[in-house]
């Protein structure tokens, strides 16, 4: 069931200038939709017309089958956590916490009662006397979680609420945060330009550009069949070369690149075709088969768990290729590559063009 409906949202600012340009999204209940994409694609302000702090040029919001569009934030019931954590310096954390139930005339049993269940949810039970200046970065965030929570909404909008952080206490809250929001059943919607961040919560992720939606749908399906050429490049590293479609040996397809020809699972329509491959998609060739690709390694990056080779195909276009750190190659090294089956996606030529 639909549970909140963004409507051909436009934001324009000048006679040519648009911030969102008919952004449409229909939204599940307990579903986490992120909205991710470069700086200044329009995410977060789709998030704040959504929220009501924003006014929109055109468009409608519907939470449920009411349309909200022109009520202000405090009238939507929304639960709202900012990248700066939009603390009161001059509260305590129970009384930030409290703050929200206050303003909608709760009673202080429900307000001392819900307070409490916050604060352990969070675990910062024994910060409560304490003011934010007296807090890390990561015990303000919770505060604000608490916060957005304690008034029990319907709704919660999330503008980048992690990007203040270091990265291990973003990593660890990320995990709490995900199972947070599945146990709650809360309907999210979540801005991020982290895509880590955006594939481990999101039940669905839009990814935006200029305003508009590229793609919508699920984590592995962006990540594994994008969309367009911006999308491939923007979730995850990708190499990309234009071919000609062309008949191979036993009546299968292939592409000819130019530097080398590799089989197809598909046939997109086109003779004029893009390939796709992810760095994660090659292996070093063994001594007894023929390699798909022969490279020329010009630079090595030790990842951690994975070493990324950077090199060069015979016409001099480059090619990333990541691997386990087991794999032993160096720079200036030539080494046959073989992609894993079933990994290469092709598209027409016109695959630039959004769908």
């Amino acid at each position: 069931m639909t549970h909140l409906t963004i409507d051909r949202l436009t934001k324009q600012y000048a006679k040519s200038v648009y911030a969102v340009r008919e952004v449409s999204l229909e939204i599940e209940k307990g579903e986490t939709m992120v909205l991710v994409g470069p700086s200044g694609c329009g995410k977060t302000t789709t998030l704040r017309m959504t929220a009501g702090l924003e006014i929109p040029t055109s468009g409608r919001v519907l939470f449920g089958n009411k349309d909200v569009t022109d009520l202000p934030p405090e009238k939507r019931g929304v639960g709202m956590v900012f990248q700066n954590y939009a603390l009161f310096a001059n509260m305590t954390v129970a009384q930030n916490i409290a703050f929200g139930l206050e303003m909608r005339g709760a009673s202080q049993e429900r307000i001392g009662s819900q307070v409490t269940t916050m604060m352990n949810m969070m675990g910062i039970t024994e910060l409560a006397a304490r003011k934010p200046a007296q807090l890390s970065g990561g015990q303000q965030q919770r505060v604000a979680f608490a916060r957005a929570l304690a008034i029990e909404p319907e709704y919660l909008l999330l503008d980048e609420p992690l990007t203040a952080l270091d990265a291990k206490l973003r990593d660890n809250l990320r995990v709490e945060l995900a199972r947070l929001l599945k146990e709650l059943s809360i309907t999210a919607l979540y801005v991020t330009h982290d895509l880590t961040e955006a594939m481990a919560l999101g039940d669905r992720i839009a990814v935006m550009n200029d305003g508009q939606i590229q793609q919508c749908d699920t984590p592995r399906e962006i990540y594994h069949n994008p969309a367009n050429a911006f999308v491939a490049g923007f979730i995850g590293r990708t190499n990309c070369y234009r071919g000609l479609l062309e008949s191979s040996d036993g009546d299968g397809l292939a592409v000819n690149l130019g530097f080398a020809t590799l089989p197809v699972p598909c046939d997109p329509g086109s003779r004029e075709v893009v390939v796709i491959f992810r760095p994660e998609d090659l292996r070093v060739a063994s001594p007894d088969e023929k390699p798909h690709l022969i490279v020329h390694i010009t630079d090595i990056l030790f990842l951690g768990a994975r070493v990324r080779g950077i090199g060069r195909l015979s016409g001099g276009e480059e090619i990333v290729i990541d691997l386990d750190n087991a794999v032993s190659i160096r720079s200036g090294d030539n080494v046959g590559f073989c992609i894993h089956p079933g990994k290469i996606v092709v598209r027409s030529a016109d695959f630039n063009v959004p769908r």
